[in-house]
């Protein structure tokens, strides 16, 4: 998403994320997924496979046990690091100094660029001068009752997807309290939140709706919950939600809508870990937004989803029991 320019605060040359690394023991099963959902395959060996976004946003995979990963968050396939683009030398000298206490912190940037350190959770965060590249990517107009955008034009239908972007990361938390810290000390704005149980965070007060949400459940260990790819329009959204489900993998809930982001969404279940969504038409914010709080419930979760998504040959909901709620919650 492009962001708007602004001078202000620590946080606000953040481009947001530039890459993730995850690590997975299901070597091919990750590399299908991951065709399948529309990345870009730029190279593989026996040891990684890497991948791109539309705006040359990097996925890159990494087999469980591979030694140059910092301990993993949690057991089995995971997230182990994401990767912030920043916009200037001046951003990532800021961003230094309020690192240098963190666990694990490494300034390599006259080697690599980079400054890296550890979460609250033990996942490696890395800041960098971005590397995404601005694109062309329109997606459809829509034609509202009072503001006619899409004339002499249907709106196309997508066959499969291919993702703009990396859009956000949620985690786990069992330490909310550390984690909001340590992100707010990196500049990271607070957008609306659970009191006591979430925190939805943009990494540049102008921006979209949230470039990570912590949750904290009881008894939930840290974790990873899902990472989501922004593509063009809610179009792109069921006619890649449909090309999954043509190709075999299982819809964990979607499409549907957030309340809270107006993002519509599908969620599918990802041989690299976690969870994994398509999502479009998120909230834009600025300096001007006001944070809301939420009492977590099925409603304030979705305000419409399908259980068991569409299946993408009959374009029907698959016969499936009704679920427990609207929670992404890895079961």
């Amino acid at each position: 998403m492009t962001r708007i320019d602004t001078n202000s605060n620590i946080g606000q040359g953040t481009e947001g994320i530039d890459a993730i690394t995850y690590s997975t023991d299901q070597w091919e099963a990750a590399a299908l997924f991951l065709a399948d959902w529309g990345l870009t395959n730029i190279s593989q060996s026996d040891t990684l496979q890497v991948w791109e976004t539309l705006n040359g946003a990097r996925v890159n995979v990494r087999r469980t046990d591979d030694d140059t990963l910092p301990p993993a968050m949690e057991k089995g396939p995971t997230l182990r690091e994401v990767v912030w683009g920043v916009r200037s030398d001046a951003q990532l000298e800021t961003l230094s100094q309020a690192l240098a206490s963190a666990p694990g912190f490494l300034d390599q940037r006259a080697s690599h660029g980079t400054l890296q350190a550890l979460d609250p959770h033990g996942l490696r965060v890395v800041f960098q001068k971005s590397i995404k590249r601005a694109i062309n990517a329109p997606g459809v107009p829509t034609n509202t009752w009072d503001d006619v955008r899409r004339v002499d034009q249907p709106s196309p239908i997508y066959t499969s997807a291919q993702p703009v972007e990396i859009g956000h990361v949620v985690l786990f938390t069992d330490k909310l309290e550390a984690a909001e810290a340590f992100y707010t000390g990196l500049g990271f704005t607070t957008s609306d939140r659970y009191p006591g149980r979430g925190i939805f965070m943009r990494c540049s007060v102008n921006g979209g709706h949230h470039d990570i949400f912590l949750l904290q459940l009881p008894n939930k260990p840290s974790g990873l919950n899902h990472v989501a790819f922004t593509v063009r329009d809610i179009h792109e959204v069921f006619g890649g939600g449909m090309h999954m489900s043509r190709q075999g993998w299982k819809t964990q809930l979607g499409p549907g809508k957030h309340p809270i982001s107006s993002a519509i969404f599908w969620y599918f279940e990802n041989p690299c870990g976690g969870l994994i969504e398509y999502n479009a038409d998120e909230d834009h914010l600025t300096e001007k937004w006001v944070p809301r709080d939420f009492e977590p419930s099925p409603t304030a979760f979705a305000e419409w989803a399908i259980d068991g998504g569409i299946d993408g040959h009959t374009r029907r909901q698959p016969k499936v029991e009704a679920g427990t709620g609207f929670l992404t919650e890895k079961r």
